[in-house]
């Protein structure tokens, strides 16, 4: 059975196509259509409801011990209201989920991680707790929406104190009133666009919507469902889990190398990473140059010679041209080379070029 989010029945007030999603019941589109809901996040502003993400905390003197433990990157010069992405490895180096961390005190962490590895994610790191460390699942307490585009900023003045809003990218502040609702707001998302993401509680995300709603009439804000998500973070080659990251993919062989500190002194996996060596096959982006659209889990071929597999694809709306993520052998991975791809038993030209495809002014 599907849990709904505390925002389901205004999803279906709104029109919304719910469909089962990572456990939850959420919007696919509304009547607007994926390609309108794109274009919205990328020229003016639009807003998803992503309360299916999980959310956990890390507190006690040995809180950032744990998290350095646990997590690829290195959060030891973390300053308090920063935000750092990060990978969560098995200790073969597969990547178990890829998140954010949140620091808000010495003692004090928020780690956001993806829905449909929610539990699997709790489990390892309460299985891997180092001492003087508590640890709460927090993810059934919360609500989330994302408000995401270049006139997020102008709908969140309406409802708040600029002022007091997060300034720099992949920044927090935890306490913010918005509408008059006690808010964590973030300068963050997975859309390649300006805007933030609103952390409240369950009871007070229908307001927050509204308001929102209300806020944004005049900016030309809509609401905007899972399909318009994929297709702004592939044309932002962001990455998605069970996509260009699982358990049998290491972080540098899908391209978060950002992310990975492997000269810090320890953490789960760096050790198989390190023997494993230099990837032998990475991410590379596609552009494809003939006719058709590629989408995941095609055969990459090089001269004839099958050289990977793509792991998204999709018809990108604001680039208007078809583009994909695979991974490939790292020598094919060169800008330039061409490649082909077998869509449905038939070759469809594509060249390497760099990621990500689409960046913000």
């Amino acid at each position: 059975m599907e849990w709904k989010t505390p925002l389901y029945d205004v999803h279906v007030e709104e029109g919304g196509k719910v469909v089962p999603f990572a456990g939850y019941l959420l919007p696919v589109q509304y009547g607007t259509g994926i390609k309108a809901e794109h274009e919205a996040v990328r020229t003016k502003v639009g807003l998803f409801d992503v309360s299916h993400m999980g959310e956990v905390a890390f507190r006690g003197p040995g809180a950032l011990a744990t998290i350095n433990h646990l997590f690829t990157n290195d959060y030891t010069d973390m300053p308090v209201g920063r935000v750092r992405y990060g990978v969560m490895c098995n200790d073969h180096g597969g990547c178990i989920d890829d998140l954010i961390v949140y620091k808000f005190g010495d003692e004090d962490y928020f780690v956001v991680v993806n829905a449909s590895n929610r539990e699997k994610d709790v489990a390892h790191m309460a299985a891997n707790l180092l001492p003087d460390t508590s640890f709460e699942d927090l993810s059934d307490g919360i609500a989330e929406l994302a408000l995401q585009g270049p006139r997020a900023k102008d709908v969140m003045a309406r409802l708040s104190d600029v002022d007091q809003l997060p300034q720099r990218y992949y920044t927090a502040v935890r306490h913010v009133e918005v509408a008059g609702i006690d808010c964590m707001v973030s300068r963050t998302g997975y859309t390649g666009e300006f805007g933030y993401e609103l952390y409240c509680s369950p009871d007070d995300a229908v307001a927050l919507w509204h308001a929102l709603r209300q806020a944004g009439e005049e900016f030309g804000l809509i609401p905007c469902g899972l399909g318009a998500r994929d297709t702004l973070r592939l044309e932002a080659s962001m990455p998605l889990y069970g996509h260009e990251m699982d358990e049998d993919t290491t972080p540098l062989e899908a391209g978060l190398q950002l992310g990975v500190r492997m000269g810090k002194p320890e953490f789960i996996g760096r050790e198989a990473i390190l023997a494993a060596g230099e990837p032998t096959h990475v991410r590379a982006g596609l552009v494809v140059t003939g006719r058709g659209i590629v989408r995941e889990h095609m055969d990459v071929y090089a001269d004839g010679r099958l050289v990977g597999q793509t792991t998204s694809g999709t018809f990108a709306p604001h680039l208007k041209k078809a583009i994909a993520m695979a991974r490939i052998e790292a020598s094919s991975a060169v800008e330039g080379t061409p490649l082909t791809v077998d869509v449905r038993g038939r070759s469809v030209e594509a060249v390497v070029v760099p990621m990500p495809f689409y960046k913000h002014a």
